[in-house]
C-alpha cells in the first residue's frame, strides 16, 4: 500500500520546496517583500520565515493570502496528479465493480498499518508546514494543511473499494485518522510536535522470495524489484518509531537536558514474504495471494522460508532529534528538517514477544 502514496510525498517535497521563494511588490504602499516558504518539520520560534518590511503578526493574518493559495493549488494539482497516475498504474488493469470492504487486519503483522499512520503524520505536517510558512495563520494551516496525508489515502481506499483485487480498509483508514489525529492534536494544543512518528529501514534479505506461482515461475516482486522499491514495501525490515521529546513533555524550559535528546519505542517484524504466512500455495494456484513467496535458489528449484520466521519486534532506543540542534545556517537547517522525520541508528534494546527474549543492538537501524 505504501508504494502507491510514496510518490506524492516526494514530489510535494520536490514540488513545493523550490518554490520556497517568492518575491512580491506591493505597489499600492511601495512596499517590497520576500516571502521564504519551507514545507517541512521545525514547528519553533526559530523558524527561516522572514517578510522584509512587514511583521510575522502581519503576515498571519486569518485568511487565504496570494502564497497560501499558491500552496494550496499545488497541492490540489499534485493530488490529482498522483491519483490519476495511480489509476493508470494499479487500477486500470484491474476488474472494477460494487463499493466493497475488504479485512485486511491480519497482513503483515499490521506493518501496513503502522506505514499509513506514519505517512499521513508525516503528510499533515508537509501540509501544516507548507502552509503556516506560507504566512496563513496557525488555526487554519492546522485545518487545511493537516488533513492533506488523510486526503490522499482517503481516495486511494475508495479506489480499493471500488477494485475487484482489493476493498475499503476499515483498519487502514483508522490508521490513517491515528496518524492525522496526532499530529493536528499536538500543533493545536501545544503548537509543536513533541512526540513524533519515524522510520527506519534496514534490509531484510527477504526481497528475493518473489515468486508468486511456482507453476508458470511468475514473479510479482511484492517486497520490491530495486532498493528504492525496498525502503518502502520490504516490511520485515522498516520499523516504525514514537519519538518523544522527553524535554518539552516533562521539564522545565530552563532545564540543562538537551532538546535534541529524547527517547523512542519501535515496533516492526521479520521473516514475512506474504501478505498473511509463508506457507507453499495450494490448490489452484492464482485463486487468492494468501500464501508465502519462494525464492528461486537454483534454476526451477523454490525455497520457502518457515512460517514461524514471522516474528513481531519492539524496540526502546535513544532518538536524537537533529531539528533540534542549533544551528544558525539556514540551508542547513532545512536540510535537518527533512531528515528528522529519519530515525538515526543509536543503541537499542529489542524485545521479541514471540520467544520471550531480549536483544541488544548497538547500532539498529
Amino acid at each position: 500500500m505504501i508504494k502507491r502514496f510514496v510518490s506524492f510525498l516526494l514530489l510535494a517535497i520536490f514540488v513545493i520546496n523550490p518554490a520556497r521563494s517568492f518575491n512580491y511588490n506591493l505597489t499600492s504602499s511601495s512596499l517590497d517583500f520576500n516571502l521564504e516558504l519551507n514545507p517541512f518539520f521545525l514547528n519553533d520560534s526559530n523558524s527561516d520565515f522572514s517578510l522584509s518590511g512587514v511583521s510575522e503578526t502581519e503576515s498571519k493574518k486569518p485568511g487565504l493570502n496570494k502564497s497560501a493559495a499558491i500552496v494550496l493549488g499545488t497541492e490540489a494539482v499534485l493530488i490529482t496528479g498522483i491519483m490519476s497516475s495511480l489509476y493508470v498504474s494499479w487500477y486500470s488493469g484491474s476488474e472494477t465493480g460494487g463499493f466493497h470492504f475488504y479485512n485486511d487486519n491480519d497482513e503483515w503483522l499490521q506493518m501496513d498499518k503502522f506505514g499509513h499512520a506514519n505517512s499521513c503524520y508525516n503528510l499533515a505536517n508537509v501540509g501544516y508546514e507548507a502552509l503556516s510558512m506560507a504566512g496563513m495563520d496557525e488555526k487554519r494551516s492546522i485545518l487545511y494543511g493537516g488533513p492533506l496525508g488523510l486526503s490522499v489515502l482517503v481516495l486511494v481506499e475508495i479506489f480499493d473499494g471500488l477494485s475487484n483485487d482489493w476493498g475499503f480498509s476499515w483498519g487502514d483508514m483508522t490508521a490513517n485518522l491515528l496518524g492525522t489525529g496526532l499530529f493536528m492534536g499536538q500543533q493545536a494544543l501545544w503548537h509543536e510536535q513533541r512526540i513524533a512518528l519515524k522510520y527506519s529501514y534496514h534490509n531484510s534479505g527477504c526481497s528475493k522470495y518473489d515468486v508468486k506461482n511456482p507453476v508458470t515461475m511468475e514473479r510479482d516482486y511484492i517486497m520490491g524489484k530495486d532498493w528504492l522499491d525496498r525502503i518502502y514495501e520490504d516490511y520485515s525490515g522498516i520499523t516504525v518509531w514514537l519519538a518523544c521529546d522527553v524535554k518539552s513533555l516533562f521539564m522545565k524550559k530552563t532545564s540543562r537536558y538537551p532538546s535534541w535528546l529524547g527517547w523512542a519505542i519501535g515496533y516492526g517484524a521479520e521473516g514475512m514474504t506474504g501478505e498473511y504466512n509463508n506457507y507453499a500455495p495450494a490448490g489452484n494456484v492464482g485463486e487468492d495471494g494468501n500464501w508465502g513467496r519462494g525464492w528461486e535458489d537454483t534454476p526451477g528449484h523454490l525455497t520457502y522460508m518457515p512460517n514461524d520466521a514471522r516474528q513481531r519486534r519492539l524496540f526502546f532506543a535513544p532518538d536524537i532529534d537533529i531539528s533540534r540542534i542549533p544551528c544558525k545556517n539556514k540551508t542547513l537547517k532545512h536540510i535537518l528538517r527533512v531528515l528528522s522525520a529519519i530515525k538515526i541508528p543509536t543503541p537499542t534494546l529489542e524485545y521479541r514477544p514471540g520467544e520471550d527474549r531480549l536483544a541488544w543492538h548497538w547500532f539498529y537501524f
